[in-house]
């Protein structure tokens, strides 16, 4: 399951109809927002097309992990214009388009996982860095994600920032 791809019944109970989906989804990214800006969202069947713009391809990828950690998100379209930034799969060519965007949205430099029953941030912590103690590395990169590092969720999907 990449960035994208959500649990359709695992996340934050945020509405109740596909009607109130989309306002929810974006007064949800907008209290806690990343760094995103001219927000819009589109929800249809499960799935939510975030368009947007950002300074930075990590806002973007917290947006994208905000939207999908709500029930009844099963997927998400990131539709963004990331400004001023290029991206070093091409020696400092811009990123300009939407594959370019969606590449960049899933850097080796970042690994995305899913909370499984039983896991705590210490756990998953000496899984990827032989250190439980590096817990608040992982709350940190998921701060808009995870309110407390005690109280995450099975089917949660966490970004887990890797030494480069």
């Amino acid at each position: 399951m990449g960035l994208f791809d959500f649990a359709k019944n695992i996340g934050s109970k945020l509405f109740t109809s596909d009607a109130d989906a989309a306002k929810n989804i974006t007064d949800h990214i907008l209290s806690n927002n990343p760094g995103v800006e001219n927000l819009s969202v589109i929800f249809k069947d499960g799935e939510a097309t975030l368009i947007a713009e950002s300074n930075t391809f990590e806002a973007a990828q917290i947006a994208v992990l905000m939207a999908g950690n709500v029930e009844g998100v099963t997927k998400v379209i990131p539709k963004f214009q990331i400004n001023d930034v290029t991206t070093d799969t091409e020696e400092g060519e811009e990123a300009t388009t939407e594959v370019d965007i969606v590449a960049a949205l899933e850097p080796a430099n970042i690994e995305y996982y899913i909370i499984q029953s039983g896991d705590s941030l210490s756990k998953i912590a000496k899984k990827y860095y032989n250190n439980a103690a590096e817990y608040p590395r992982i709350f940190e990169a998921n701060k808009e994600v995870i309110k407390d590092p005690g109280l995450i969720y099975p089917g949660q999907k966490i970004r887990i920032p890797l030494d480069e």
